[in-house]
Parts: C-alpha cells; structure tokens; sequence
C-alpha cells in the first residue's frame, strides 16, 4: 500500500432551496482515486449554502428539515440588515452558518464509511437557482 492524495472539483446545480444529494459523485470519486483506507473531506466554496449528512431514504426526513430551518430562520425578521440581494440573502447566511461548509467521511475497503440510510447533501438555502461549487480532497493509502 502506498500513501495516496487525490483532490478534485464539481459543481451542483440547484433549482432554489432544498437539498441535492452528492452522495453518488462522492463515492465515484474515492473509486477514482485508488484510495482504500483514509478519508474524504467535500467543501462547499460558499456563504449560502451548506453540507449535511441526512437520511436518503424517506424524503419526508429532509421536508423536515427544510422545514425546521424555515422555521428557525424565517425569511420576514424585521431585523435583518443584510438585504442587498433580498430577503433571503441574510436567512441564507445564518443558515449556513449554523450547519457545515465540509464533511469529513472515511474511507473503508475502498467505499465511504456511511451509515445505512445516510446521504450527503448540499443544503441551497437560496430561493433562486444557482450553480454550487465543491472541492474534494482524499488522503489515505492504496494500491
């Protein structure tokens, strides 16, 4: 086994807000990569949008989500200053803030370590559409 790195960059696009799943390109990538044993760490380069590790079985889980978040950060505070490219721009901003820009996931036997029913996702917290980029890096060892 030799100590191996591999990065790489994607884009996902997204119709507004919501959840997209990367879990597919994530696990394409570490097969990519030759890297048996070590770990995957995704970044979303920016301020309003986010990652999230979520159950990618029953949709109703993330419409929760979506939901709570919704809820916790409506887009109507009266106190928000930060508008200059809507009322969503600072909502979006908070709600980043309050989960992750980057995951970190093993690597096992060649696969993502991921539980049974999770997923990984870009978490659009804008209401318009837009095209989120992501850097990838894997360190590990492999064949």
């Amino acid at each position: 086994m030799t100590s191996k790195t591999y990065t790489s960059e994607f884009a996902v696009p997204t119709s507004g807000k919501g959840t997209y799943e990367i879990t597919q390109e994530l696990k394409t990538l570490v097969l990519e990569s030759g890297i048996r044993s070590g770990q995957l760490t995704v970044f979303v380069q920016h301020t309003s949008a986010s990652l999230v590790i979520m159950e990618n079985a029953d949709p109703e889980a993330r419409t929760d989500l979506h939901s709570f978040f919704d809820h916790l950060v409506p887009e109507d505070l009266p106190f928000l200053v930060h508008t200059y490219e809507g009322p969503d721009d600072s909502p979006s901003h908070l709600r980043m803030a309050l989960t992750r820009t980057s995951e970190v996931i093993p690597i096992h036997e060649g696969l993502l370590a991921l539980g049974t029913w999770q997923g990984v996702f870009v978490f659009e917290h804008r209401v318009a559409p837009h095209r989120r980029r992501l850097v990838v890096s894997l360190i590990g060892t492999g064949d």
